[in-house]
């Protein structure tokens, strides 16, 4: 590129009056003297040039007509210059012209070259950011020279607004579904709300999957990713624009709908949701069906915050998913007297455990063929100060979302192997275990600690476990749970039949004993595919060497079903409730009885506990 200033090119006015004015002889020091000047500004120049060249901002010098003294190659690379629009004496009018043809002029600045000889008229420093037609960003600051002139400094700075963007977009979305993150969805709330000042009302949808966990643990993450985005993008295709979507959790969604006008609206949209949700999805080449459950929030009668009526459709999200899942709820003012009844029973929890107020209740498993009790089952019951005697349905779903859960499960396992130490050697005592307990990865040490302490032989614990411990497909389980079966603890899978892959575990770990769900027990005598089940599950555990033990006996017609299809053991209400420790041994010593006693009563002294 040319260079033009001829003033810095040429010797001070007085070194050539010194030269002149002195004789020819006595000339040389003169002469001297402007030879080194000469290669002093050839060397500035050569580094001049070589700044300008090398550096990566574009820069150029007008002067004071705005006639273009100076520029780098990476201001005429910035905005495609052709070469003579980049000779020095070049109009400033001029190169925007040529920008504006090129295509590297701002978008939507009307008049952008008058505009911008304005700005350069006014001789003041200005800085902006140009985003230009062909999708570059370019930022200019420039300034008046003193003496007459400007310079400014172009820096395309593209990247570094992408990566602005990128961070801003990250912010506020989900990275693998696309859609709005919880903050977004804040945004959207206020917004919504705002306009519903004015008059209306919208609806707040919370969406959660019903069987993601199963199929996130069964089928492994990727899997569980593919049917995210799936989920993602049927919910955006069916609430349109007139909506934002967001994902809130790991599979929970949620919507916010300004079109709704009514809670029949809401009703419409959800109902929808729920049948195209139902719809089975193909993942990974998996088919796949999970299903949803709704709750729905109205403002703002609901609420006139964002965080209110969010909340307020999780409550109604939960009581769709306390009321059997797939189905949607509104919410109702009493949703939230008994959430914060949930939360005080979460805090009494946690002084229960600090206070001692849980106690052990065993309920008898009767072995078919003897008819003697050979292992009850450790049943776990709060007796809270106030409230008194608090079932584990009321506590054990808040004990296992809390955490609380393993502390509590490690009570329950050395106060049964203390109990059970001191009744007789051949009676075993069986401990449910959380999948909490295992994801902790201290259970072994829990159990070798609890047995040592009270010196229970390990053949005689039985640990019980549900499908949910071996469902995440890990390894270190599978692990403790064959430490655990070395060291001699029976291992027992509860709840048999009705996961998903209950026979599929069989073949990854040799189960002790195997628990038919009370579910088929009730059904026996009435539902054929019951007894079909039953009898399969019995002839199964006797192929296989396996304990079957049958839960929710009731009926003494049941009983004899049950003894007829081949299960080994039998437990349930009718032969005895749960009982206190101190009733187990009295308890045991008159269970040894003729089958066709049943049903029996309680020994003298025992009271039946539920």
């Amino acid at each position: 590129m040319g260079y033009r200033n001829r003033a810095a090119l040429e010797p001070p006015h007085n070194a050539r009056e010194d030269a002149e004015s002195v004789p020819r002889q006595n000339s040389a020091p003169a002469i001297q003297a402007l030879a080194r000047w000469e290669i002093d500004q050839t060397e500035q120049n050569r580094l001049f040039q070589a700044v300008l060249k090398n550096i990566t901002q574009g820069v150029c010098m007008f002067d004071d007509d705005n006639r273009l003294l100076v520029c780098n190659d990476r201001y005429a690379e910035m905005y495609g210059l052709l070469p003579e629009h980049t000779q020095p004496g070049t109009p400033l009018r001029e190169i925007l012209q040529q920008r504006v043809a090129a295509g590297s002029s701002p978008i939507g600045i009307e008049n952008y070259v008058e505009n911008r000889l304005r700005a350069v008229s006014l001789r003041t420093e200005w800085y902006a950011v140009d985003e230009l037609c062909n999708g570059r960003v370019i930022a200019v600051w420039h300034r008046s020279v003193p003496g007459g002139g400007s310079v400014s400094t172009h820096a395309d700075i593209t990247e570094q607004r992408r990566a602005e963007e990128q961070v801003a977009y990250m912010a506020q979305h989900d990275p693998l579904t696309g859609l709005g993150n919880r903050r977004r969805f804040r945004d959207e709330m206020h917004a919504a709300l705002r306009q519903c000042r004015l008059g209306g009302q919208f609806a707040v949808l919370c969406l959660d999957l019903d069987n993601f966990k199963a199929v996130n643990d069964s089928l492994g993450h990727p899997v569980g990713d593919a049917l995210l985005m799936t989920v993602a993008q049927r919910l955006k295709d069916r609430v349109g624009e007139a909506g934002a979507i967001a994902r809130i959790g790991g599979d929970e969604f949620a919507v916010v709908h300004h079109a709704l006008q009514t809670s029949v609206d809401a009703e419409r949209l959800a109902q929808h949701l729920i049948e195209t949700l139902n719809e089975p999805i193909v993942a990974e080449g998996h088919r796949i069906v999970v299903g949803v459950s709704i709750g729905i929030a109205i403002a703002p009668d609901d609420g006139a915050d964002p965080d209110d009526l969010l909340r307020n459709a999780d409550m109604a999200l939960y009581r769709a998913k306390s009321d059997g899942r797939g189905v949607y709820r509104f919410f109702e003012p009493e949703m939230d007297a008994r959430a914060q009844a949930r939360r005080a029973l979460e805090t009494d929890l946690r002084l229960a455990l600090a206070t001692g107020q849980f106690e052990l209740h065993y309920q008898p498993l009767l072995d078919v063929r003897s008819n003697a009790i050979n292992c009850v089952e450790a049943l776990v019951r709060w007796r809270h100060p106030q409230r008194g005697m608090i079932p584990p349905l009321d506590f054990i779903s808040i004990a296992e979302e809390t955490g609380l859960i393993i502390p509590l499960g490690r009570w329950v396992l050395e106060r049964a192997c203390r109990d059970a130490s001191a009744w007789r050697s051949d009676l075993k005592v069986a401990v449910n275990v959380s999948a909490m307990q295992f994801r902790g990865r201290d259970l072994v040490r829990t159990v070798k600690e609890a047995l040592a302490a009270s010196g229970l032989a390990p053949e005689r614990l039985e640990l019980e476990i549900t499908e949910s411990v071996l469902m995440r497909n890990d390894e270190g389980t599978l692990a403790d749970l064959r430490e655990l079966k070395a060291l001699g603890v029976r291992i027992s899978m509860d709840d048999f039949g009705t996961g998903y892959c209950s026979l599929g575990y069989l073949r990854s770990f040799p189960f002790d004993k195997i628990k038919i769900d009370h579910s088929f027990i009730r059904d026996i005598g009435s539902q054929p595919d019951c007894e079909a089940i039953v009898r399969s599950i019995a002839w199964l555990g006797t192929s296989l060497g396996i304990v079957t033990t049958a839960e929710g006996v009731e009926t003494a017609e049941q009983f004899d079903q049950l003894r007829e299809m081949g299960c080994t053991e039998a437990q349930g209400f009718l032969f005895s409730p749960a009982i206190p420790a101190a009733d187990v041994m009295g308890f045991v010593a008159g269970r040894l009885w003729d089958a066709l006693s049943v049903p029996m009563m309680l020994p003298m002294g025992v009271t039946a506990r539920a």
